[in-house]
């Protein structure tokens, strides 16, 4: 599977860059004291980010559908060529009279296969064109068989029957292993809105509350408490205990989403489509909770 980069990308990247452009020239301050002067500053420079990189993902999630209809047509493709074999025609003939019909996606393949055969191109190397042109590693797969089956001298027959069963049941398997974790994709989710409501929790109400407290009291526990707020070195121990908790989430985030990745689809790749989501949501609902990091 491979995503080319497009032009119209650059459509989202011109609007995230005049949205951050904006940002810091209307809610930072570039004097004494330097930072955001509104709460707003750091939400919005995450929503730019995100209409800046919505595109590819977008196309990247349309891909890998586009990549299971190509399996399940390719599959049809194959009962068909199967059937035409049963029938005593030769692997070229059952190529094209199976080609002939609708496929949907896989038809330009299919017909540019055909085209081939048509031509005396070798049935071999016409097989492995259409392989990489699909991009598909579950096609590649059954065709490198159907190749070295033909080549061998194999019953070519019994090698598409085999092909077939086998990639119906890889899809049983991928749509069971799916179904199954389905209330795992939910929990982790769950779970990890939960840890971002306790640190907020902490960080917004218990930690001011153990400030003031330590405020109230001359000694003893309220020494140790006032690390927590209230002075300036209190200060400075809170904003750098808020940087831990805020990495802590984004951490989590990520670690969580290549979980429900592999766990959902067993593609640690397909894990980080889930890890932006959550990364992302994770530091939108800290700095629009707190305006801040």
């Amino acid at each position: 599977m491979r995503i080319r980069f497009k032009s119209t990308y650059l459509i989202g990247i011109s609007i995230a860059i005049i949205i951050i452009i904006a940002d810091f020239l209307l809610f930072f301050s570039f004097k004494e004291p330097v930072g955001p002067t509104v709460r707003w500053f750091y939400p919005i420079l995450i929503v730019a980010f995100s209409i800046g990189w919505a595109q590819f993902w977008y196309d990247y999630l349309m891909e890998l559908k586009r990549m299971k209809r190509l399996e399940e047509k390719f599959l049809d493709f194959v009962r068909n060529m199967g059937s035409a074999v049963k029938s005593g025609i030769s692997i070229p003939s059952a190529i094209l009279q199976a080609a002939a019909k609708d496929y949907g996606e896989l038809n330009p393949y299919l017909n540019k296969l055909a085209n081939q055969i048509r031509l005396g191109i070798p049935i071999h190397q016409a097989l492995v064109t259409f392989a990489k042109d699909t991009t598909n590693t579950t096609i590649q797969r059954a065709i490198a068989i159907v190749i070295e089956a033909e080549a061998s001298g194999g019953d070519i027959q019994q090698v598409l029957e085999s092909v077939t069963s086998s990639l119906v049941s890889v899809r049983k398997l991928q749509e069971e292993r799916k179904s199954s974790t389905y209330s795992q994709i939910v929990n982790g989710y769950i779970v990890y809105f939960v840890f971002i409501a306790i640190m907020l929790v902490m960080q917004l109400y218990l930690f001011p509350k153990l400030s003031a407290m330590a405020g109230s009291n001359a000694g003893g526990m309220g020494a140790g408490i006032s690390l927590l707020g209230g002075t300036s070195s209190g200060s400075t121990a809170k904003v750098n205990l808020d940087k831990i908790f805020f990495a802590l989430i984004m951490i989590q985030g990520f670690f969580a989403g290549i979980m429900i990745g592999k766990f959902s689809e067993g593609s640690v790749k397909k894990g980080l489509v889930h890890s932006l989501i959550l990364v992302t949501l994770g530091a939108l609902i800290v700095t629009t909770a707190k305006g801040g990091i």
